[in-house]
């Protein structure tokens, strides 16, 4: 889907212009992982994973990797919202938009993955890491098999409500509980697990921080936190619970609305 032209403008208020330095690790080992979710070429945010509670943000989604990418990051979290939706992958032209306007930051794809050409077809675009998330609950071989063929470069993302998985771009729930699937796939070589919990996410009230920890005790797997960051409080927080087997977070709507400055955040969790 192509990309609204005039969003430029709004882009330019969302995170402050820089000089691009190259992505290096956080100094604790912690990660902050700036999120853009797409919906027809557009950046948004949803509230509680609900697509008709959307907020745009920007029509330009180039133009804000660019202001991210100005700041020492080491990765972008996309997320293609329409493929999430109908289980097939949209938004090529910002994907690439992206892709383009980020050279030096790796980006992990999600959404509408749901056939091994659909990964093909991200790498070859430029992706470096694609989350799996409905794939995980309904076609698991499948995501066994991406992570053998592809080592390291496939994420699990397990979004759930009230300890349940959500599936189909969050519209479907599951029976399986969140630790039951990331246990599923401890062996399977893939890279982390993303959790989400779909209760905070969008909603700005701090990110379930606990549920989190708890999941990363559970598996050898690195885990990143997701959902609900309001406040550098928030992510000193979570930068506590590297020692329980965070890895890191992802932020999007605290980014957007200017809650968290990113250069600061990133100050932030390099003394913690």
């Amino acid at each position: 889907m192509g990309r609204e032209r005039g969003g430029a403008g709004a882009a330019h208020e969302l995170v402050s212009p820089g000089r691009f330095s190259p992505p290096m690790p956080s100094v604790c080992g912690f990660e902050l992982i700036p999120a853009i979710d797409l919906l027809e070429g557009r950046c948004v945010r949803l509230s509680q994973g609900r697509y008709d509670a959307a907020t745009v943000y920007s029509d330009d989604p180039g133009a804000v990797a660019a202001r991210f990418a100005a700041h020492p990051i080491r990765h972008l979290h996309v997320v293609d919202l329409d493929g999430a939706r109908t289980g097939r992958p949209g938004n090529r032209e910002a994907i690439q938009a992206i892709l383009t306007a980020a050279p030096g930051v790796s980006v992990q794809l999600g959404g509408g993955l749901r056939s091994l050409a659909a990964v093909e077809d991200a790498f070859g675009l430029g992706v470096d890491r694609v989350v799996f998330g409905t794939v995980a609950v309904r076609e698991p071989a499948l995501l066994r098999e991406c992570a053998r063929r592809y080592p390291g470069r496939v994420v699990v993302g397990i979004d759930a409500r009230e300890g349940r998985v959500s599936v189909e771009g969050w519209t479907e729930m599951s029976e399986l509980s969140a630790l039951e699937l990331a246990r599923e796939f401890e062996d399977a070589g893939v890279a982390a697990i993303v959790y989400t919990d779909i209760a905070r996410d969008g909603m700005l009230v701090g990110p379930n921080l606990e549920a989190t920890a708890a999941l990363a005790e559970t598996v050898a797997l690195p885990v990143l936190a997701s959902g609900g960051v309001s406040s550098m409080d928030d992510l000193r927080r979570a930068a506590e619970l590297k020692k329980r087997g965070v890895a890191g977070i992802i932020v999007g709507r605290a980014l957007y609305t200017g809650a968290l400055e990113l250069g600061r955040a990133l100050e932030i969790i390099a003394c913690c």
